[in-house]
């Protein structure tokens, strides 16, 4: 009999929040992906984001190991959370096994998702049309969260899903909303330093939206502002704004 406690703790709602803040601010990741000539895992980098359901997207050329890899076996891995001062150990963290989907350019996502990923990642337009790149989708299945020392938890994909009736007008309109929410940026700066506990940049932005919160520029790091409760509605575009003021 195995009387040995658990490392991992209960999974509540902090522990979610933190890691959708982790995968949703994050500028890149480390993937991993199964070498299909030698069956090994094989890591890189690669530029992240998100779609407007909370799936992250990564943008790769045909050319590289890792989309031929993909392409033979969609199961992948990814690793966010930045490590700060002293033991990288002691900072968050956050892994995700995932399940590749290319995003076809005819699709009907493929603009939004190109509109989505040059918000976050404006120098991408250099190559985001050349003809060898593509997005995937990597559609989480579970994550596994550690939040510092003492803090484990296995989170499951459902968790990062963004499952709102607003997410298509959202998209529809971000542009509107981002536009709108920076017109009012001295009315909600301080609502969102307080909640990142820190100083704001002189020249933070608001970089994209969706229905569960907002991902902002502060310097030269992103900063994800999640809502208590999604939106389940916009009927203006101003009613995005009402969520902070």
């Amino acid at each position: 009999m195995n009387d040995k406690p658990s490392v991992l703790r209960e999974t509540d709602d902090e522990a979610r929040k933190l890691a959708r803040i982790l995968l949703r601010s994050a500028r890149h990741a480390a993937l991993a992906v199964i070498d299909p000539e030698t069956g090994f895992p094989s890591a890189s980098r690669a530029l992240i984001g998100t779609d407007i359901d909370g799936v992250p997207v990564i943008l790769v050329s045909a050319l590289s190991a890792h989309t031929k890899a993909l392409t033979a076996d969609p199961r992948a891995s990814l690793l966010v959370g930045e490590p700060g001062k002293g033991d990288p150990l002691a900072h968050p963290r956050l892994g995700v096994q995932c399940v590749a989907e290319r995003v076809e350019r005819e699709s009907p996502g493929h603009q939004r998702t190109r509109a989505r990923f040059l918000r976050r990642h404006p120098k991408a337009s250099l190559y985001i049309d050349f003809p060898d790149f593509c997005f995937f989708r990597l559609q989480p299945r579970s994550a596994s969260l550690n939040g510092g020392f003492g803090r484990a938890y296995v989170i499951p994909g459902e968790d990062f899903e963004i499952s709102s009736p607003a997410s298509e007008a959202i998209a529809a309109g971000a542009e509107a909303i981002i536009a709108d929410l920076q017109s009012h940026r001295l009315d909600i700066a301080g609502v969102i330093s307080s909640r990142i506990k820190g100083h704001l940049a002189e020249d933070w932005r608001i970089i994209d939206v969706d229905a569960a919160g907002f991902d902002f520029l502060s310097g030269e790091k992103i900063h994800r502002f999640e809502f208590d409760q999604a939106i389940e509605r916009l009927e203006y575009t101003d009613s995005y704004r009402s969520k902070l003021i």
